[in-house]
C-alpha cells in the first residue's frame, strides 16, 4: 500500500520551493539534447539553473539526463516552452516541496513518453 501524502491528509497544499525538469536522452538523441540545453539556456538565462548534462542514469532517473531548476513563478514560462520545444525528447517534470518520493511519484508531470524511475532511491 503507498502511504497518504500527508498534505493532502490534513488538506493543506504543501509549499512548492521550486521546480526541476530532466530532459531525457541517450547516445542517439544526444546532440539533440545538447542543441536544447543550449536553446533553454538562451531563452531563460537566469531565470533558471543548468545542470550537469549526465552520460549514465543518475538517481532515480532510469536514462541519460539534465536537470534544469527553477522557481514556482517561471512554471507556466518554462513548462510550456518545453511542451512546444522538447524536439522529441522526454522531460519529467516535479516539483520540490521537501518529499521527494511523493514529488517524483504522484506530481509528476510528463512531455514526451513517460519512463519507469529508480522510486528505491529515494525510498518508495
Amino acid at each position: 500500500m503507498i502511504p497518504a501524502d500527508p498534505a493532502r491528509r490534513s488538506g493543506e497544499s504543501p509549499a512548492v520551493e521550486s521546480w526541476h525538469a530532466h530532459v531525457y536522452f541517450d547516445a542517439a538523441t544526444r546532440d539533440a539534447a545538447w542543441a536544447l540545453r543550449e536553446r533553454i539556456v538562451a531563452t531563460f538565462g537566469a531565470a533558471m539553473q543548468m545542470g550537469r548534462f549526465h552520460e549514465r542514469p543518475v538517481g532515480p532517473h532510469p536514462r541519460w539526463s539534465y536537470q534544469v531548476a527553477f522557481k514556482p513563478e517561471e512554471f507556466a514560462r518554462i513548462a510550456t516552452w518545453l511542451a512546444l520545444h522538447h524536439d522529441g525528447l522526454d522531460v519529467f517534470l516535479h516539483p520540490n516541496t521537501g518529499d521527494a518520493l511523493t514529488d517524483h511519484r504522484d506530481r509528476a508531470i510528463w512531455i514526451g513518453r513517460s519512463h519507469v524511475l529508480d522510486l528505491a532511491v529515494l525510498g518508495g
